[in-house]
């Protein structure tokens, strides 16, 4: 198979530390694009000079993961393209294995990778199966198949793959798991960031409100509230009780989680941005 069929895209946020490791392990006749959420420029220039075969794009500011891959895909002009989290790393055979499987299954919308996904599954005698989802760190696309409509761009964070393959699915789109490719994920490594804090609201924000907006865009409102209005009463219940108990903390990260589900059962947009710069 001919490697110039595939773009890596990369999505980083104050990446740099896991962001190298990964780098390293794709080869260089690889073509990758990285999608940095930020303005850094010295970001740009320093990864753009380390490595022949990557480019560089800079958002802006902190656009989240859906937006910034899609940003990333819509510049891919292969065949291919692997979305890849800065945290995860490849084998020597990861890319052949991927494409040997494209070859081999050419109606395929989606491909993921084996891993500890491949123990969810009964292959019996079987390298690939059929599923109905994948994790999102590393993610093989079709793009024929998609017309340039990736990820949901309402989505900040959390949610986004699963949506994916729920429009995979609904279009009658096939996605397949092949437990012989095999990517490193150290998991919740992508970012360098000190404050725990705010971190930890950012996640349960984020959460909350896509967890409501996902089952409200495939289930409908009141599904969507039958599942989200347990967690609603004990995000209350707790803030209450960390406001008595004078846990600032605790008080902080369960008001988030109420925040996340009121914005989005109000159908506001996912506003909140952590200050982490």
């Amino acid at each position: 198979m001919n490697s110039k069929e595939l773009t890596i895209v990369i999505v980083t946020f104050k990446s740099e530390r896991t962001l190298f490791s990964c780098l390293e392990s794709i080869p260089n006749n690889i073509d990758v694009i990285i999608v940095e959420n930020s303005k850094n420029e010295h970001f740009k220039k320093n990864i753009e000079s380390k490595f022949n075969n990557v480019k560089c794009i800079l958002s802006g500011e902190n656009k989240g993961y859906a937006v910034a891959n899609n940003l990333g895909l819509r510049n891919v002009t292969t065949k291919y393209a692997l979305v890849l989290n800065p945290d995860a790393t490849l084998e020597q055979n990861t890319i052949n294995n991927f494409l040997n499987t494209a070859e081999e299954i050419k109606n395929f919308w989606l491909i993921g990778p084996g891993n500890d996904q491949a123990r969810q599954y009964d292959f019996k005698d079987k390298n690939i199966i059929e599923v109905k989802n994948i994790r999102g760190f590393a993610i093989f696309f079709n793009l024929k198949n998609f017309e340039k409509k990736f990820f949901d761009e309402n989505f900040f964070l959390y949610f986004e793959e699963i949506d994916l393959c729920e429009r995979v699915k609904k279009n009658k789109g096939k996605i397949f798991l092949d437990k012989n490719i095999i990517i490193n994920h150290k998991g919740a490594k992508s970012v360098e960031i000190t404050q725990k804090i705010e971190l930890e609201k950012n996640r349960n924000w984020h959460w909350m409100w896509s967890t409501f907006y996902f089952h409200k865009k495939h289930k409908g409102f009141l599904i969507a509230f039958m599942i989200i209005f347990p967690k609603l009463v004990s995000s209350i219940v707790r803030t209450v009780f960390y406001i008595l108990t004078f846990n600032k903390m605790k008080k902080e990260i369960y008001y988030s989680r109420m925040n996340g589900i009121l914005n989005s059962i109000l159908g506001k947009k996912s506003w909140y941005r952590p200050p982490l710069d």
